[in-house]
């Protein structure tokens, strides 16, 4: 019963030792904050919206032809240097050379029954008007001669007709500019009915480009005339070129998603300058384009989070001075246990970094955020720690030497 009992108060003394020491533990236990801080510096504030496009000429020109028949001669191939005014092409004249001749004599034929029955007229309207003539010779001399009047100017736009389509048989440059395309050969026919046939695409400038981009109905109103664009083209992978919103079409186009039939995606068409001195954007390359939407470059800015902290709670040490402010807008510094609030004038923001416009100097070192971690007092020193008697030790460590 003694032994009992001594083994009783021994397990209660145990436990005792160890609730006493596992609550030392805890009371050693102390509450680190690391304060993080960055410098107010100048840099790129940007909101950007992305889209595809493709690359095209500023001014292009479908040159094609208003009259059916073969091509005869073609004088202009791919890449072809051509001057405003310059023969590029000419059809086969054989057929209009003859319509004109048949017209010219049409016209002819015309001409002089209209020159005979008006000399007609006027005598007998002279002969008329003394009475030495009945109404009914008067009247059939007029009537002769507006008839041959109207025969004559039918035949007059004949000619005249004629005349233009075989002028249209001989083709030439609209533009100065190179020739991007060409859509027949020598001996080919071709009609011109309700649309007329393309026989060449000239490109006016080849140095100054375009890219006119779709962009969805969900960024569309965030773009605007002159806002700054980059874009790559997978010919050139590592280059990036520069350009410059110019246009924005009203005009939508609708297409269903890839993903639904039921979903259409609504975009619009923008225009983009594009500079290309040295040739390398070529017509209907494909360009990935990034429009930036809000662009401040050289401004000084903090990380947004900045605004939004606030010396509180549990990130006060004791002896902690807070020197605050009424401002909504404010920046915090630290020195030693001061924090100081700064009232700023903020400008634009993406959501990551802000502008500000005054309130405090570059360089000033601002606090972000804070982190609040554990750390134990009562560490090791040296590797040297005191050892609870009652916990069991090792094995083996009861072993007699």
């Amino acid at each position: 019963m003694k032994k009992r009992n001594i083994y009783m108060v021994s397990g209660l003394l145990a436990m005792g030792v160890l609730t006493s020491t596992l609550l030392s533990g805890c009371k050693n236990k102390q509450t680190k904050v690391t304060f993080v801080t960055v410098p107010v510096a100048k840099g790129n504030i940007s909101n950007s919206v992305t889209a595809t496009g493709t690359i095209e000429p500023v001014t292009e020109v479908e040159v094609g032809t208003q009259v059916s028949g073969i091509v005869d001669k073609l004088y202009a191939d791919y890449n072809s240097v051509v001057h405003k005014g310059q023969l590029i092409a000419e059809m086969d004249k054989i057929t209009l050379q003859s319509e004109l001749a048949s017209a010219q004599a049409n016209y002819d034929g015309a001409k002089a029954e209209y020159d005979y029955q008006k000399s007609i007229y006027e005598r007998n309207k002279t002969l008329h008007e003394k009475q030495l003539i009945s109404d009914t010779d008067y009247e059939l001399a007029l009537y002769n001669y507006q008839k041959a009047k109207s025969q004559f100017d039918s035949s007059k736009a004949a000619l005249a007709k004629a005349q233009r389509n075989l002028s249209y048989a001989t083709i030439t440059s609209p533009i100065d500019g190179v020739v991007i395309d060409r859509s027949v050969e020598e001996g080919q026919t071709v009609a011109a009915g309700f649309e007329t046939p393309t026989l060449f695409t000239i490109a006016a400038d080849l140095t100054q480009m375009q890219v006119v981009a779709d962009v969805d109905e969900a960024d569309i109103g965030d773009v605007a005339e002159g806002q700054r664009v980059t874009f790559t083209v997978d010919a050139y992978p590592e280059d990036e070129f520069e350009g410059e919103v110019t246009q924005i079409r009203l005009g939508s186009t609708s297409s269903s998603s890839s993903g639904s039939s039921s979903e259409t995606v609504v975009t619009y068409e923008v225009v983009i300058s594009a500079q290309n001195p040295d040739l390398k954007l070529k017509p209907r390359l494909t360009a990935n384009v990034t429009i930036f939407t809000l662009d401040k470059r050289g401004v000084l800015s903090v990380p947004a989070k900045a605004l939004r902290f606030e010396p509180e709670g549990p990130l006060l040490e004791e002896g902690s001075n807070i020197m605050d402010n009424p401002s909504e807008t404010k920046l915090w510094t630290k020195e030693g246990n001061t924090f100081t609030a700064h009232p700023v004038k903020v400008g634009i923001s993406n959501g990551i970094n802000t502008e500000i416009i005054s309130g405090i100097a570059e360089d000033t070192p601002v606090i972000t955020e804070a982190t609040i971690s554990q750390q134990d007092a009562s560490a090791e020193v040296n590797g040297n720690s005191e050892k609870n008697p009652f916990m069991p030790g090792p094995p083996g460590s009861n072993k007699k030497k």
